[in-house]
């Protein structure tokens, strides 16, 4: 068994029990997400049709809609209680900002339920790190893009959380939090994947907090539950916890104790197949820092 495999269930679960109060705690998704936006005023691209793979309450949904008001958006979320939480939000925000039209569909990113060359643009702000085959997820995304297609997504970072991650390190042989996929290592994906001119950069947020609980307690406001199958099946003991926060108070600074993001940015095009006489498929695989 792959103890960092995610548990999708336990994952659906979890953001279907943080819908409804997501808002008030994605505080670095929703920087993250106004960061990527940021990013497209650089890129010359008019979307007509816009997939936004993971996108939760709809925040950047709404976004998009208002950036693109003409262009047709589907939301596609794991979760149906934060569809539900999102279309609610989305029609006063329609009737002012988009004349284009929305779907909503819950389905899972690796399992795309859409037909091939249909969008024009895939965005996706935090969720390709619940992926458990993300080479396979990428080739996903490449499939449902047109030819000249935009693929913008941001994910975390092998440094994410590493004070928490280290703060457990020992205390019992399970999982506790999951594991991220560094920079390169997601650029040579997109190259493989057929995507073609992919760019990509990183930058470390970090957060504050008085105590080790309210960075627990943040991340089970915005669902992010340890979902890995390699968790304890049950409550740890009261000892261990407590051996827990006394290594997470090593990092504590000036007062305050640190939970660090790394957040990475990618964006890359769907080229034109390039074939060679005798049917071979030519891949570009270099990718720009």
């Amino acid at each position: 068994m792959n103890e960092f495999e995610i548990d999708k269930r336990a994952v659906r679960r979890a953001f279907n029990r943080a819908a409804h109060n997501y808002d008030a705690a994605a505080v670095l998704q929703h920087e993250v997400c106004e960061r990527m936006l940021e990013r497209l005023d650089y890129i010359r691209h008019k979307p007509a049709c816009i997939l936004d793979a993971g996108s939760g309450t709809g925040r950047g949904t709404r976004q998009l809609a208002q950036r693109y008001p003409a262009a047709q958006i589907v939301a596609l979320d794991i979760a149906l209680g934060m569809l539900n939480v999102a279309k609610e939000k989305s029609g006063w925000w329609r009737k002012l900002f988009a004349s284009g039209k929305q779907a909503h569909v819950c389905a899972d990113i690796e399992a795309l339920p859409l037909a091939a060359n249909g969008m024009d643009m895939v965005w996706s702000n935090l969720t390709l790190q619940w992926c458990n085959d993300l080479p396979a997820t990428l080739r996903g995304l490449h499939r449902v893009l047109k030819v000249d297609g935009l693929l913008m997504f941001s994910t975390f970072g092998p440094d994410t959380l590493k004070e928490l991650r280290g703060a457990f390190h020992g205390v019992d042989g399970h999982t506790h939090v999951n594991r991220f996929i560094d920079m390169h290592d997601i650029g040579d994906m997109l190259s493989h994947s057929g995507f073609a001119e992919p760019v990509m950069d990183m930058e470390v947020i970090t957060l504050t907090y008085n105590e080790m609980k309210a960075v627990m307690r943040d991340l089970r406001g915005i669902g992010a539950h340890n979902a890995n199958t390699g968790r304890a099946q049950g409550m740890m003991g009261k000892a261990a916890w407590q051996q827990v926060m006394e290594n997470y108070e090593c990092h504590r600074r000036d007062g305050r104790l640190p939970a660090t993001f790394e957040i990475i940015y990618g964006h890359a095009w769907k080229p034109k197949s390039l074939v060679t006489s005798d049917g071979a498929q030519i891949i570009q695989t270099d990718f720009k820092l």
